[in-house]
């Protein structure tokens, strides 16, 4: 019997690129400069360039980019930002860390993602600060472009969380370029990951992309001299921009390869009791291949006993948070309450064998 002990095999995945990651950290090593140099700038260029942006500022991690991206928007204490509940209080750590207020907006019970509906009736109810919108489990929202002529017309700006969307592309346009901000983690497990943490904005404005430089690093306009406030010590580092430097080249055919999976794992399953993902086009990237299922523990113990890792993405929605959930203001996200009962990650990565996609398939169609 095939045990496939992980979602995502990050083992694997570094060992098949251990040469040209070696000689990655030796170059940095070799020129005694480990912040803001040759590195992060030639990286900052090729993934601005690969996603057809204009510019791109490397930070320290995607949580970071996001906060960054609100504080450059100038939004602040008190103000309504739109986001959405299930998708692991990324954006809600990043609202409140400005002193705002998330506003949770329901979301579409075939997508997973947010209801561009919803945002429409959101953006005309009230005074809104800013919009994020997260591309999840590597789809870009459908809607993405009928959402940013909304959020124009409403004055709001769009930021989009494309931490689990690396590459993925709709219309011919990359997630991220749609909005004001596009905001990437670079976290291990992402399609395009780092050898610890790392993150990046990009962005069509040279203005909003020097508002960021200078918040990354302390709001400086000049060294020790800060003009802008809000500003903190969020940089991405030599070593980590020459890593994905190498990893950049790979990852389309990463993402060709996630798709393939997530394909063959889709057309595999047959049970009735599990519901799949649909969407195979470029712009699902495969990050995450997330099922439901009304009787997921029981499932979980079937995976378990097969040996077939499986993971949930989430088991909580923003608001139902130990630390958020005292502020007593409710909210009813109805449709996010019942696929967070649902759903279940189970493992799709590129270096996956067809033995082992069918190993997981068989799990699945014998319980």
């Amino acid at each position: 019997m095939i045990r496939v002990d992980a979602i995502n095999d990050l083992r694997r995945h570094t060992a098949l690129q251990a040469d040209a990651l070696a000689a990655s950290v030796a170059r940095v090593i070799g020129s005694g400069w480990f912040l803001l140099g040759l590195e992060l700038e030639a990286f900052e260029a090729e993934f601005a360039a690969y996603c057809g942006a204009a510019h791109c500022v490397g930070v320290a991690n995607g949580t970071d980019a996001l906060e960054l991206a609100l504080r450059a928007s100038g939004v602040g204490l008190g103000e309504r930002v739109l986001t959405v509940a299930n998708a692991g209080t990324y954006s809600t750590t990043a609202i409140r860390a400005v002193g705002a207020e998330p506003v949770f907006v329901d979301i579409d019970d075939g997508t997973l993602l947010i209801d561009a509906v919803e945002v429409g009736r959101q953006l005309a109810s009230a005074r809104t600060s800013a919009l994020i919108v997260t591309h999840l489990y590597g789809r870009v929202v459908p809607a993405i472009g009928e959402i940013a002529t909304a959020a124009r017309s409403a004055g709001v700006p769009l930021i989009e969380d494309c931490a689990q969307a690396h590459g993925a592309r709709l219309g011919g346009r990359l997630a991220g370029t749609f909005g004001e901000f596009g905001c990437f983690s670079f976290y291990p497990t992402k399609n395009l990951g780092a050898l610890g943490d790392g993150g990046a904005l990009i962005t069509a404005s040279a203005e909003l992309r020097d508002r960021v430089r200078m918040l990354r690093q302390y709001g400086w306009a000049s060294k020790y001299r800060i003009e802008l406030p809000g500003g903190r010590n969020s940089r991405l580092d030599e070593l980590q921009a020459a890593v994905l430097r190498a990893k950049l080249p790979r990852l389309d055919g990463w993402n060709a390869r996630r798709r393939e999976i997530a394909q063959q794992l889709s057309g595999g399953i047959s049970n009735r009791k599990v519901t799949c993902p649909q969407y195979f086009g470029e712009d699902y990237v495969a990050h995450l291949f997330v099922v439901r299922t009304a009787d997921r523990q029981s499932l979980q113990a079937h995976l378990r006993a097969r040996g077939i890792a499986y993971d949930v993405h989430y088991p909580l929605l923003d608001y139902q948070q130990p630390a958020f959930c005292a502020s007593g203001r409710e909210h009813h996200n109805l449709v996010a309450e019942k696929a967070c009962r649902e759903v279940l990650t189970l493992p799709c990565f590129p270096e996956m064998s067809d033995g082992e996609v069918a190993a997981v398939v068989d799990a699945v169609n014998s319980w």
